[in-house]
């Protein structure tokens, strides 16, 4: 099998290529800019390359984007030549070589707004049938990118899976305050109970992507560690989030008092992979009892492909008020 991956110079379409790597699998990384892991250089609106890029490919993991991040730095236009357009000229040039699946990564920030409770409420409990509702254009894009894909799985028959992806990141928060309260570890230690995972187990989702997409056809999927948590537990988790962790997990206070981190005093949603690890047969490793493990025997917390893709940050500049301001 021949898998075109874009976004191979960012931190998901490197690791997808690194992990291709030594299989029976020809990985082409194609990004805008060189890297290691880069075949194929240039702009996923170019048609003419595009089409060049998928002669005889079988799949396509479609990870290029611009991100969050870029808001504060790039115009409205930007986002919509990148993330609506490139993608649409992606899918009309896989349609055109008859590609046998199509793996988008979006993410959930598209929920946007349905993420955050009104003040008293309980967490919100996100499943794929929440409404996304955007808060920036960034959102607004990969909504619409998802709503291509559906298009082109009614209209073409092309089988077309979307993975909303939790935080992956091993960047430092974009909250000046949370950068401020918590050691950036220890925010992502929390952070794996209900809004984030590990980059090893996301790789793992798309790959079972490609494998199940035309069985699947098309569908949405949140891809996120694995909560310890249920519906019931979210009036507290607004409360008292320290309580209910304790509860489930009675020795993370001796784990963290060591390693001289806190729990959030609040947590305000919670993803839910349950659809995910039903219809990809994805079973995701790094979730916080495997990471409290790895905290109380003193090792980084995370996948070894994690560390070795590491940071790479979103920008070529350090911002004054943090690594990337968002607006």
């Amino acid at each position: 099998m021949k898998i075109l991956v874009t976004g191979s110079a960012g931190h998901l379409g490197e690791a997808v290529v690194r992990s291709l790597e030594g299989f029976r699998t020809a990985a082409i990384g194609l990004d805008v800019h060189p890297s290691p892991f880069t075949r194929r250089v240039g702009s996923i609106t170019d048609r003419a390359f595009v089409a060049d890029s998928l002669a005889g490919v079988d799949a396509v993991i479609h990870a290029a984007t611009l991100h969050k991040p870029h808001v504060a730095t790039h115009g409205a236009r930007d986002f919509v030549d990148t993330n609506i357009t490139g993608t649409l000229t992606l899918l009309e040039e896989a349609v055109r070589a008859g590609v046998g699946a199509f793996v988008f990564t979006s993410t959930t920030s598209a929920f946007g707004a349905a993420l955050v409770p009104e003040p008293g409420a309980p967490a919100a409990w996100i499943t794929e049938q929440v409404r996304p509702v955007p808060r920036n254009i960034y959102g607004v894009t990969k909504v619409a990118a998802e709503d291509l894909c559906e298009l082109f799985h009614r209209r073409h028959g092309l089988p077309c899976l979307v993975l909303r992806t939790s935080r992956f990141f091993p960047e430092a928060d974009d909250d000046p305050a949370r950068r401020a309260a918590f050691a950036d570890e220890n925010a992502k230690a929390n952070e794996f109970l209900f809004r984030r995972a590990d980059l090893e187990d996301v790789v793992q989702a798309h790959l079972r992507a490609v494998e199940r997409a035309p069985a699947l056809g098309f569908g949405r999927y949140i891809v996120s560690a694995t909560t310890p948590f249920g519906a019931g537990d979210l009036a507290r988790l607004r409360t008292d989030a320290p309580g209910v962790v304790a509860e489930r997990f009675p020795d993370y206070a001796a784990v963290y008092g060591h390693r001289g981190w806190r729990m959030f005093p609040s947590i305000d949603r919670v993803y839910v992979n349950e659809r995910a690890r039903r219809d990809l047969g994805w079973n995701p490793v790094y979730d916080f009892a495997r990471v409290l493990a790895q905290a109380a025997a003193g090792e980084p917390i995370g996948s070894p492909l994690a560390h070795a893709v590491g940071s790479k940050g979103y920008h070529d500049e350090v911002f004054e008020d943090g690594p990337y301001p968002v607006v």
